[in-house]
């Protein structure tokens, strides 16, 4: 269909000066696209992963020809306008006062290298109980993205074991918070070179993770999953330093098992 837009014109008697009305809001200034069809080729490109040059061929099979300067056009444009959002998002992440923390690498065209990618990195921020996420793209993994992102932040941070967090912990500021998951992923991923004490240890991490079954299954508040913790899972956490302890002087440091260990300890 075609939207016709009428704006009336006028002499004003008085002033022999000629008025017309306003165009209506636009999303982006001087361009007749509309909010649909950019939310369209946005979704299309970061929800169905369906590049803008596919897009265009879509397009161009409906009659519809759109240029990739234009495409490209649209697309700066509408990422101005979610600035202010994803400002809002990064600032309620920042307010929490838990946040889960990864980086992980992201291939990046660059224009002085043409037809070529450098590793840049997205720093994903998540906040378990508000349900959201905030990505903080950056050039590279030193430690400048995270000391920007998180230098108002007061939260317990849970991350992996990359050396770069260790040095954002301060005492009434952020609690470091380590993660059981990749902890216990170097165990299994041991198995080949050591199975033995590969499947000790993850018997032991399974001892941790039946509690954990056990409080979801009983939907516990906060304060009573603290207190079931405190009541069995403290136990099974010093069972496992011990083992952990026992066995460290047993393997080669540098095998897959002695680096689980270490890194678990």
């Amino acid at each position: 269909h075609v939207q016709k837009i009428v704006r009336p014109k006028y002499i004003l008697p008085e002033s022999e000066r000629i008025v017309i009305a306003d165009l209506p809001s636009l999303p982006i200034p001087r361009s007749n696209v509309g909010p649909g069809l950019l939310a369209q080729i946005m979704v299309g490109k970061f929800v169905d992963h369906n590049p803008f040059h596919r897009q265009i061929q879509q397009f161009k099979r409906q009659g519809v020809d759109i240029a990739e300067s234009t495409m490209n056009d649209w697309f700066s444009g509408t990422c101005r306008l979610l600035e202010p959002l994803y400002d809002r998002l990064k600032q309620r992440v920042q307010q929490t006062d838990y946040l889960m923390g990864d980086e992980t690498p992201i291939p990046v065209l660059t224009n002085d290298k043409p037809n070529a990618t450098h590793k840049g990195y997205h720093w994903v921020y998540l906040a378990p109980l508000e349900k959201l996420v905030c990505f903080d793209y950056r050039q590279g993994r030193g430690r400048e993205g995270p000391e920007e992102f998180l230098k108002d932040v007061h939260c317990a941070l849970q991350t992996d074991g990359y050396a770069v967090y260790n040095s954002f912990e301060k005492p009434g500021k952020i609690m470091l918070l380590s993660c059981m998951a990749h902890a216990r992923r170097k165990f299994d991923q041991a198995k080949d070179g050591d199975r033995e004490r590969a499947e000790q240890a993850l018997k032991l991490f399974q001892a941790l993770y039946e509690i954990e079954r056990e409080a979801r299954e009983q939907d516990l508040s906060y304060e009573e999953r603290k207190t079931l913790r405190q009541n069995k899972s403290v136990e099974r956490l010093n069972e496992l330093e011990a083992w952990l302890k026992e066995n460290i002087i047993q393997v080669l440091p540098k095998s897959a098992i002695g680096g689980a260990i270490a890194y678990t300890l």
